[in-house]
């Protein structure tokens, strides 16, 4: 298989055209090569540090800048992570995924503490993934000493809608962020949202830049935007769950060996649209978001999805491939 970063912008907008059964066969016939057995990765996701974020994004409830910022909660201590992230393995999780409502990753005790979380995530045997915002290089070197797996920094849609969405970073300093965690050595998720007024263009000139990545991401999430009353974004109306299934089968025929990641909006889709998702090439999904502040009925409701998909997910000593 041949693996391409000069995937042309018109290429990219073919394969997003095509009728959606023949999109459909030519990402299976990757992803069968790609990924034999049809083995999915479970990543469960916690929010450290919740809300006041200086970043003016107009998808997310966690600006400042919004009415809908949720700030107010604190930040949490190590050892009640590593707890969550205990519980998270427990469940049957291999990444675990920590989040803080940040413009940039801040020296001192905030960074020693993420430091610490890390370290104790990989002592677990899970795979760490933090995204935070901007980085420094010596920054991303302590993070890489810490054992971390993977940072997170989407580039969130095009670079020509880029401005309509956010208006406090450039798209030029999300790139730059990505390459220091390449020089890092840590591998990158890094993907993106639709749903946010873009046009199919966008959404091809996004899955061009990724693509264009050299490597690519190991990890490519592909969200569909939650609508937030008290956001810019609030009026607009939700994506059309086969629009998700040919991103993902995009993405996959784009970057055959990158994890495709069935991300944010998973909620509002039918078991059958996830599962449209999973045989389009989606080969992780995060899993189990409520397990961490009530039981377990969307951890059970997970293993039925993947049990009716027959897909197997992957166990906990093989999840290593970032």
């Amino acid at each position: 298989m041949i693996t391409r970063h000069d995937w042309s912008l018109e290429e990219i907008q073919a394969l997003l055209a095509l009728p959606l059964l023949e999109l459909l066969w030519q990402a299976q016939q990757v992803h069968r090569a790609a990924n034999p057995g049809y083995r999915v990765q479970l990543a469960s996701l916690l929010s450290v540090k919740t809300g006041g974020c200086e970043e003016d994004c107009a998808y997310c409830p966690q600006s400042l800048h919004h009415s809908a910022d949720v700030a107010g909660r604190p930040e949490l201590e190590v050892e009640p992570v590593l707890e969550r992230a205990r519980a998270a393995r427990e469940a049957g999780a291999q990444r675990f995924c920590m989040g803080w409502a940040w413009r940039e990753i801040r020296d001192g005790a905030p960074f020693e503490a993420m430091l610490a979380m890390v370290r104790g995530v990989r002592q677990l045997g899970l795979e760490a993934c933090v995204t935070a915002g901007m980085l420094t290089d010596s920054q991303a070197a302590r993070l890489a000493e810490a054992g971390l797996t993977a940072y997170n920094h989407n580039l969130d849609t095009s670079p020509g809608h880029y401005e309509r969405i956010i208006s406090t970073r450039t798209y030029q300093e999300r790139l730059e962020t990505l390459q220091r965690v390449r020089r890092a050595g840590i591998t990158l998720c890094c993907g993106g949202i639709i749903g946010l007024g873009e046009s199919a263009a966008d959404r091809a000139a996004l899955l061009q830049v990724l693509s264009s990545l050299d490597p690519h991401p190991e990890s490519v999430p592909i969200n569909a935007l939650v609508a937030v009353e008290g956001t810019p974004l609030e009026d607009q109306a939700p994506v059309d769950p086969l629009e998700l299934v040919r991103m993902v089968a995009t993405a996959r025929i784009l970057m055959p060996h990158s994890r495709v990641r069935l991300s944010a909006g998973r909620e509002a889709l039918s078991r059958e649209a996830q599962i449209l998702c999973l045989l389009a090439g989606a080969d992780s999904i995060f899993y189990g978001d409520t397990l961490l502040t009530t039981s377990n009925p969307a951890v059970e409701a997970d293993r039925e999805l993947l049990a009716a998909a027959g897909v197997v997910a992957e166990p906990l000593l093989t999840a290593a491939r970032g």
